[in-house]
């Protein structure tokens, strides 16, 4: 099962200036954070609270009817291309990147298994999106168009695109080759899926896209391309029973929530998420979107003005020792490292003893595992010579079971530190804002009295 150790972020390891007393401080919030679970755990069934993304991994039906669209298509297409951006494709590509053998897109089909190459298209760069479109056979690609409001005008400008060509390309037939995951009820997409006969999955009321990966939005791309969803869900059940737990001695979300609202209140108002490994390399950037819209508000419940946020960064260890290393040794103290650490990898590679009269010798005979974990046991040490505060979440091994429960701990653990702050954890006001002004910019009707005055402070700009 997955572990939080957070020792190193103690002030018996690193001092009290920039450490916790947590057995004290655990104590200190227990009735505090006995009452959060419980409040989360109560609200999560009331539409509004936004947290119907706690109920994803007991979703039977959309389990059956994913799997039942799987294995319709099997065999159909080398290649699945997800439209969407933010929520929509980070998770997807957080868990397929980890999950997939490395290098998927570049194995042979059968290197592959037979199952499609997966491609993210989760930007509007228009090199990128050319580029793809270029390699790829469209008569052998499905499209997964996700949005939940269904007016994205990222991803809907590339579904304009694939329709078009692909329209032009396979006739009548090009129907057959895009899937559409929208909201069940509302959006142009859910309009126009409807006249077009795509089939259709639905993104659940009260679930906001950063938490909407356990949903529909990543389950279908993971169960066209093998990925076990059942053993997904089972990790999010799993996890979700122990993050029930409302003693925070015995919950690890809990505990994580606590020591970065405490460390924040400290002036570590900085989340660096840092995995050792490559295979979870996308993992940091789908949490930083997280962190980002959910702690960063302006206002508390109450409607004080309070600025609340927490930066999140992304590392990669051990490559980013020799990039950022320096930097969190040295500089300002003013961050919470969390490494995410592999008890056991799939493989085993062995360095050979070659060179023995060098001063690379001494790594002849030992493994790149040792290598890694050595590396990443060194930083860490070396973090708390200097007081750095740190916290390891260890999994055993990177599968579809430990992955869900990685990224449900780490969805809790911001919901628990939202609570915290007294704050709405999943509204996201000011990025509506630059949405509209987008909409004037580009013309869209019912904007065109803000398009001047946008116009107008560009140019001041």
């Amino acid at each position: 099962m997955l572990t939080l150790n957070c020792t190193n972020a103690d002030s018996m390891i690193i001092g009290e200036e920039h450490g916790l007393n947590i057995s004290q401080e655990f104590d200190n919030y227990s009735d505090k954070i006995a009452d959060i679970i419980k409040s989360l755990n109560q609200r999560k069934d009331k539409l509004g609270e936004g947290l119907q993304w706690m109920n994803l991994g007991y979703n039977e039906e959309t389990v059956w009817y994913v799997k039942e669209f799987a294995s319709m298509v099997e065999g159909r297409f080398e290649n699945i291309v997800v439209l969407g951006i933010g929520g929509s494709a980070l998770g997807g590509l957080a868990i397929t990147e980890a999950l997939l053998k490395p290098y998927w897109n570049f194995l042979t089909l059968e290197q592959r298994n037979n199952l499609p190459r997966i491609f993210f298209l989760d930007n509007i760069d228009p090199d990128s999106i050319n580029g793809l479109l270029e390699v790829l056979d469209l008569k052998k690609t499905l499209v997964n168009v996700i949005t939940k409001s269904g007016d994205t005008a990222e991803t809907m400008s590339q579904y304009m695109i694939l329709k078009d060509l692909m329209e032009k390309e396979l006739g009548d037939e090009y129907r057959k080759n895009i899937v559409v995951t929208t909201d069940k009820k509302m959006g142009i997409l859910r309009q126009l899926a409807d006249q077009e006969g795509y089939k259709i999955f639905y993104v659940p009321d009260d679930v906001g896209g950063r938490f909407s990966v356990f949903s529909s939005v990543g389950l279908v791309p993971f169960a066209l391309v093998g990925l076990d969803i059942d053993k997904i869900m089972n990790g999010v059940k799993d996890m979700d029973l122990e993050l029930k737990n409302t003693n925070i001695h015995q919950n690890k979300a809990a505990q994580g929530a606590l020591i970065q609202y405490l460390m924040d209140k400290k002036g570590k108002d900085i989340s660096v998420l840092m995995p050792y490994s490559s295979r979870l390399k996308h993992i940091p950037d789908w949490y930083i979107q997280m962190i980002s819209e959910s702690l960063g508000k302006a206002y508390n419940r109450n409607g004080e003005e309070v600025h609340t946020g927490i930066t999140p960064i992304k590392a990669i260890g051990a490559t980013d020792q020799h990039s950022q290393m320096q930097l969190y040794n040295e500089g300002p103290n003013n961050k919470l490292i969390t490494f995410i650490r592999v008890k056991e990898f799939d493989t085993t590679l062995e360095i050979p003893k070659i060179f023995e009269y060098t001063g690379i010798g001494y790594l002849g005979g030992k493994t790149v595992n040792d290598l890694i974990n050595a590396e990443a046991d060194s930083i860490k040490v070396s973090l708390s010579d200097y007081k750095r505060p740190t916290i390891t979440i260890t999994i055993d091994r990177i599968d579809e079971y430990h992955i869900a429960q990685l990224l449900y701990l780490l969805e809790v653990q911001t919901a628990i530190t939202g609570e915290l702050y007294n704050i709405d954890t999943f509204n996201q006001p000011s990025v509506e804002q630059a949405k509209n002004y987008m909409y004037a910019l580009m013309g869209r009707a019912g904007y065109e009295g803000s398009a001047e005055s946008i116009q107008n402070k560009l140019a001041q700009v």
